[in-house]
C-alpha cells in the first residue's frame, strides 16, 4: 500500500490546473451518464463544538480508471485561531477487484483544489461574458485555489476585491492572491456590498452555519455566485436566482441556503439544473439572463476521487511516496495452517 503524503501531492499537482479542470469536469459528466455509485456524505457532530464536524464521503467512479474510495474530512473553524488549518483530510482509495486499500492519500489538499476547480469550471460556463472583477468572500485556502483556477478559466480578470471578517488577514493576503491569479489589481473590501459592487463574479468560501446575507446589493445584472459554503445566502436570494448545483439530491440537505429553499417551498423547482447538464449541452437555457446565476456545490466525493487518481499515477510513476508491504495481516487460514503445522490429529475415540 502506499502512503502519500500532503508535500507528494502538492508536488504531483503543480502546474497541473488544465489536467485538474479536464478531471473534474470529466467526473460530473460520468455522475451524470450514471457511472458513478454516490451515497450521501456522513457527518459526525462533535457534541459541544458548534459547527465542528467530520465528514465522510464514499465514491465510487468508472473513468480513466475505475476507481473507489472515501474522503474522511474534517472541518474544524476554531483551528485557525489556533494557527493551525480549518480542514484536515485523508483519501483512502481502494482497490475495485479485491476490496483492498492500495493507498493513503492526503486529502486536504486535493479536496481544495477539486473543489476550486469545480468553482472556476462553473464561472467560466456560466459566466455571460468577460469576468473583469471577481470577488473573494472569505480568505483561506478555497478561494486562493479559486483564484488559482480561475487564472486559467477566466484569464480576462482585472480586478480582484476581497472580503473577510478579519480585515487584517484580507489586506495580509492580497498579494498572495493577486500572485496566483496573476493579477495586479487588488483591492480590500470593507464590507460585501463594496465587494460585490461591479463584481461579474463572487465566491463565497466562508464557514457561515447559517445565512446572513439577504440581499445583493448593487449587483450586476448577471452576476455569477459561486456559493462554495452552501450557508451564506438567505432563502430569498436563492428564490429570485437562476440556480444550478452538482447534484440535487446531495445538495438538498444538512441545512444548506437550497435545503432551507425547500423546506419554505415545498420543492425543488427552483432549481433548473445540474453542471453537467450545462457542461453536456442539454440543459434548458436560461430564462431570465439578467439575474444572478448561483453555482451550489455540494462537494460529491467523486471529485476526490478524480484528482487523487492523477496523483496517485504521478506518484505510482515518479515514485517519493512511501511504499507499506504488509499492511494487511495475513488470510486468516494461511495463519491458522502455520500454527497447525506439524500437528497430526489423531482419529476422536468413542467412549
Amino acid at each position: 500500500m502506499l502512503v502519500v503524503s500532503g508535500e507528494q501531492v502538492e508536488r504531483s499537482l503543480e502546474g497541473r490546473e488544465q489536467e485538474v479542470l479536464e478531471a473534474v469536469e470529466a467526473a460530473y459528466l460520468a455522475h451524470a451518464a450514471g457511472k458513478t455509485v454516490l451515497p450521501h456524505s456522513v457527518f459526525l457532530r462533535i457534541p459541544g463544538n458548534g459547527n465542528e464536524r467530520i465528514i465522510a464521503l464514499p465514491a465510487y467512479m468508472v473513468g480513466r480508471r475505475t476507481v473507489a474510495g472515501l474522503k474522511w474530512i474534517a472541518s474544524f473553524p476554531g483551528n485557525v485561531q489556533g494557527g493551525r488549518e480549518r480542514a484536515s483530510a485523508v483519501l483512502i482509495l481502494n482497490s475495485v477487484e479485491s476490496g483492498a486499500p492500495k493507498a493513503i492519500l492526503e486529502g486536504s489538499i486535493i479536496s481544495a483544489k477539486r473543489t476550486a476547480a469545480s468553482a472556476a469550471l462553473a464561472a467560466q460556463r456560466l459566466g455571460r461574458g468577460k469576468t473583469i472583477q471577481a470577488a473573494l468572500i472569505g480568505c483561506g485556502r478555497i478561494n486562493y485555489e479559486v483564484c488559482r483556477f480561475l487564472a486559467i478559466t477566466c484569464p480576462e480578470i482585472e480586478r480582484l476585491v476581497l472580503f473577510d471578517k478579519d480585515g487584517e488577514k484580507s489586506r495580509r493576503t492580497a498579494d498572495a492572491y493577486g500572485e496566483v491569479c496573476g493579477v495586479d489589481d487588488v483591492r480590500v473590501a470593507s464590507n460585501i456590498d463594496e465587494a460585490l459592487n461591479d463584481s461579474d463574479v463572487v465566491s463565497f468560501a466562508t464557514t457561515a452555519s447559517r445565512p446572513y446575507l439577504d440581499r445583493l446589493p448593487k449587483a450586476r445584472p448577471g452576476l455569477t455566485i459561486l456559493h462554495i459554503s452552501l450557508r451564506d445566502l438567505a432563502v430569498e436570494i436563492v428564490l429570485g436566482a437562476d440556480n444550478v448545483v452538482d447534484d440535487i439530491d446531495h445538495v438538498c440537505r444538512a441545512e444548506t441556503s437550497l435545503h432551507l429553499a425547500e423546506q419554505q417551498v415545498g420543492n425543488r423547482d427552483f432549481i433548473r439544473c445540474c453542471l453537467a447538464d450545462v457542461l453536456s449541452g442539454k440543459a434548458l437555457p436560461r430564462q431570465q439572463p439578467e439575474l444572478p446565476v448561483i453555482f451550489s456545490p455540494f462537494g460529491l466525493g467523486i471529485l476526490d476521487l478524480a484528482v487523487g487518481d492523477l496523483v496517485l499515477s504521478a506518484v505510482e510513476r515518479d515514485g517519493g511516496c512511501i511504499r507499506i508491504p504488509s499492511f494487511l495481516p495475513e488470510p486468516w487460514e494461511n495463519r491458522l495452517r502455520e500454527r497447525s503445522s506439524g500437528f497430526k490429529s489423531s482419529p476422536a475415540s468413542l467412549v
